[in-house]
């Protein structure tokens, strides 16, 4: 498409032709909008030309991403498109701070910057914001900038994302890794015409085979292709999320030492090919240290420290090794793991290497993790966001639906998921007669000496 500017001489722009989908937002009558789309819809490529069209309106606009690479794209862009206007002499390009402006008013400008969090944004203003891969930004990027910037021309903004996972919140700057989808889901309810809500999947771009999609599918975990290519929410199927209950947006923390003084827990799943082992610690007070999200570890509380797996091939023997040197200088308290049927011989053969495993005290899965969610309930349970593969699996692992699309009570695909099973066990053993300052698990070294604590393995 080709746009005529009211210049003498005349002057002519080639703006790149938007897809369909993306001239539905483009036609759009809303100030603000918000876009939820698969991977390669091409998001960048429609806040490009919505942008474009916007500054030869006459607008101030301004475009954020979160790295360089999107920022560089987008700059690529726009570039193309409005050389005529720099080669005329009435506008002037900066590269190095990534803007064009016309020379005789410099407010009728376009930039692009890299942005995620309030500070990363200020200096700049507008009247047209579109920030690019918003779910990794910070709240208040938004909030304390964004919105302000606007308020005194009345200006407008778009938010483009691609549905979180709590995995990819180790690289957001979010305090609440779903507030992007949480914005979606107001803008759905909103009924003055104010918001628009758009969803789009990886399907909807004409020009992806969909044959080429089809087949990356299916190297793709199911969360993944969830997320990236259908753009689905766990925000919208919460009630699907196995540990739905857990309060990542409280207690999903950055790591932090743990005291040598806090006793700690361990759960144990076994398998010849994918055995797996976690480490609690719990807070015996009175210390009561703060959070990068704010709260408090208080007094009674778990932090999830350690995830342990290693991959088949290793004995009982090895594996034992590697836990004496997790908690090492650190008081053990119990060791839990296995089903009570069928894994006796299994928790035995760790004993002579000196690591008891006991079994559950519960033994059904559905009883276990009503021990657990009581736990999440009262936000008693702290995970280390670094724990990658445990914080995947929090994300995965669903229940199973019914020909009608009903929740059940199965969980599907479990056998996949060592870490969680780890976690039952030892939660569901959380009980006030498990008390801090009880005698340590004799088969245990009741203090391990270890210069520091590792952070995973």
């Amino acid at each position: 498409m080709s746009t005529k500017l009211d210049l003498k001489p005349e002057i002519k722009v080639r703006i790149p032709k938007p897809k369909p989908k993306q001239q539905e937002i483009i036609d759009s009558k809303a100030q603000f909008k918000i876009i939820r789309a698969g991977r390669r819809f091409g998001k960048t490529w429609y806040a490009a030309i919505s942008d474009i069209l916007s500054f030869l309106g006459g607008h101030r606009v301004l475009y954020g991403a979160p790295t360089i690479e999107q920022v560089g794209t987008y700059w690529r862009i726009i570039c193309k498109a409005l050389q005529p206007l720099v080669n005329s002499g009435l506008y002037r390009k900066n590269e190095s701070e990534h803007y064009i402006e016309s020379v005789k008013n410099p407010e009728n400008r376009i930039k692009a910057k890299t942005c995620w969090n309030a500070n990363t944004l200020r200096g700049d203003y507008a009247d047209k914001l579109t920030l690019d891969e918003f779910q990794l930004m910070a709240e208040d990027t938004w909030n304390e900038v964004g919105l302000p910037m606007l308020l005194d021309n009345n200006g407008s903004a778009t938010f483009i994302y691609t549905p979180p996972s709590l995995y990819a919140s180790g690289v957001s700057r979010a305090r609440d890794p779903r507030h992007a989808s949480k914005m979606f889901i107001e803008a759905q309810s909103d009924t003055t015409g104010l918001w628009g809500a758009f969803h789009y999947t990886s399907f909807d771009n004409p020009t992806l085979s969909k044959e080429m999609l089809a087949l990356a599918a299916r190297g793709m975990s199911e969360d993944s292709y969830r997320r990236e290519i259908m753009a689905e929410d766990d925000e919208i199927e919460q009630s699907w999320l196995v540990h739905g209950k857990f309060n990542e947006r409280l207690c999903l923390i950055d790591r932090i030492p743990i005291p040598y003084s806090w006793p700690v827990f361990s759960g144990h799943d076994f398998g010849k090919s994918n055995p797996g082992a976690l480490f609690v610690a719990q807070n015996p007070g009175p210390d009561e240290p703060a959070t990068s999200t704010g709260n408090i570890i208080r007094k009674g509380d778990y932090v999830i420290f350690y995830e342990y797996l290693p991959g088949g091939g290793l004995s009982p023997s090895q594996h034992a090794q590697s836990f004496k040197e997790i908690t090492k200088d650190r008081t053990v308290i119990r060791s839990v793991g296995g089903n009570r049927t069928g894994e006796d011989e299994v928790r035995i053969g760790y004993a002579p290497h000196g690591w008891v495993i006991v079994e559950p005290r519960i033994s059904r899965v559905n009883a276990q993790l009503e021990r657990v969610y009581g736990l999440y309930d009262l936000n008693k349970v702290h995970v280390f966001n670094d724990l990658k593969r445990f914080v995947d699996e929090m994300s995965n692992c669903l229940w199973e639906l019914d020909d009608e699309g009903h929740v059940t009570d199965k969980i599907k695909n479990e056998a996949r998921y060592h870490l969680l099973a780890c976690w039952r066990y030892i939660g569901s053993d959380f009980t006030p007669e498990v008390s801090i300052g009880k005698r340590a698990n004799q088969g245990n070294s009741l203090r391990r000496k270890h210069g520091r604590l590792p952070t995973s393995s």
